[in-house]
């Protein structure tokens, strides 16, 4: 069966730059990213290789200030290019994406003289990082989280164990939320702790649905002990500053989510049009084309939902309704378009001769990744209706 190739998504860019930009994306995609994907998601492999690449050509830091090494480009270029990442290679995509929520705290909160420290490494000079705020016994209701942070001189000694670390164990950089006062939210405070801190050990990755390619393990801190100056924010500021790049980062799901739906869509476009029964191809059966364009049109909304949010956010103006609405419909949206790419394909749908079964796979942690959709729809809610009664 020859392959057909997909069509070029047709973007909305601000400028020729960003154009530029998306064209050198898809290039490194068909070069470097594309052709090992699914033998080195099988094999379970790390494509740190990839990130160090990604790094050297700028990719790594697009949504930051040029002056600290950063791309300096608008959050809807950023997610455009998560969602052509993602949609070659979920462990990519994600990758980046979490990597960015890592730079968040520091380059938002920190200091000029943490930043002009920090940022270029973290940026563009081939470090990856890594977003430590779940905890084994407080996923959701994060403010309850345990690991502690306490003062000894110029220093901060920390213990406690953080779960479900994507770069757990291999990144050059753990951001971290850690109780440094009383309970809930306002006795949490951030920091920036090294990769290869003494008394830092990860625990052997989880085995996982999907993403296998994506290191996603416990990290223990048996005595971590790191100066004040790694400390981001305030004494007590580190809850708003996690929320604050949760906003953004589930906008990097939401963008994700679209780029596995957008392969899976492909996929299926390429195998209707070509597979023949009764004579023609099955994408002539009014039954498979009508399920190819409400996935078509479950893909074309979430993408210009996501861009919505980034605008406003672009715009200096609130969009946190706005990401939990972009990070639930894009995540639930990719669900049910690869399922339904795993219909179209019958019988070869489920085997791994065809990839869309790993996208049916991958795309269910987005909907459980950086707040679940049980989650985001009790955000949307509160600011539809106001805090829940109790």
């Amino acid at each position: 069966m020859p392959d057909r190739a997909p069509e070029t998504v047709e973007r909305q860019l601000p400028t020729e730059e960003s154009r530029d930009l998306l064209a050198l994306v898809r290039d490194m995609i068909q070069r470097e990213i594309a052709p090992q994907a699914a033998a080195e998601e099988d094999a379970g492999h790390f494509p740190r290789e990839i990130f160090t690449l990604l790094s050297a050509s700028g990719l790594l830091g697009l949504p930051y200030d040029a002056e600290y090494g950063g791309g300096d480009q608008p959050y809807e270029v950023y997610l455009q290019v998560l969602e052509e990442l993602a949609s070659a290679r979920l462990t990519v995509g994600l990758g980046v994406s979490v990597h960015s929520l890592a730079c968040h705290a520091l380059a938002g909160y920190g200091t000029k003289e943490q930043r002009a420290e920090h940022l270029p490494a973290m940026l563009g000079g081939g470090l990856l990082g890594a977003y430590c705020l779940s905890e084994p016994a407080s996923g959701s209701d994060a403010a309850s989280l345990r690991t502690k942070a306490v003062r000894d001189g110029d220093d901060w000694v920390i213990s406690g164990t953080k779960a479900w670390i994507t770069h757990g164990g291999i990144a050059d950089f753990y951001t971290l939320l850690a109780r440094t006062g009383g309970e809930g939210a306002r006795g949490i405070t951030a920091f920036l702790v090294p990769g290869d801190a003494e008394g830092l050990n990860a625990a052997q990755p989880e085995k996982k649905m999907g993403m296998k390619g994506s290191p996603t393990a416990q990290l223990n801190f048996d005595g971590v002990r790191i100066p004040d100056s790694r400390r981001i924010g305030e004494e007590g500021q580190g809850f708003a500053i996690a929320l604050s790049a949760l906003d953004s980062g589930r906008l990097g799901i939401a963008a994700c989510a679209v780029g596995v739906a957008q392969a899976a869509l492909d996929e299926a476009v390429s195998y209707a049009t070509q597979r023949q029964q009764f004579g023609r191809p099955i994408a002539d059966f009014q039954g498979l084309r009508f399920m190819l364009a409400d996935m078509a049109t479950q893909i074309e909304a979430g993408r210009a939902l996501y861009l919505a949010a980034a605008r406003l956010r672009d715009a200096g103006r609130p969009f946190s309704r706005q990401a939990a609405m972009a990070k639930l419909f894009c995540t639930d949206a990719a669900m049910r378009v690869t399922t339904d790419a795993v219909q179209v394909l019958g019988g070869y749908g489920y085997t791994l001769d065809f990839p869309v079964e790993r996208f049916m796979r991958e795309a269910k942690v987005l909907q459980i990744v950086e707040g679940t959709n049980q989650i985001q729809r009790m955000v949307i809610a509160r600011h539809l209706a106001g805090p829940e009664t109790r």
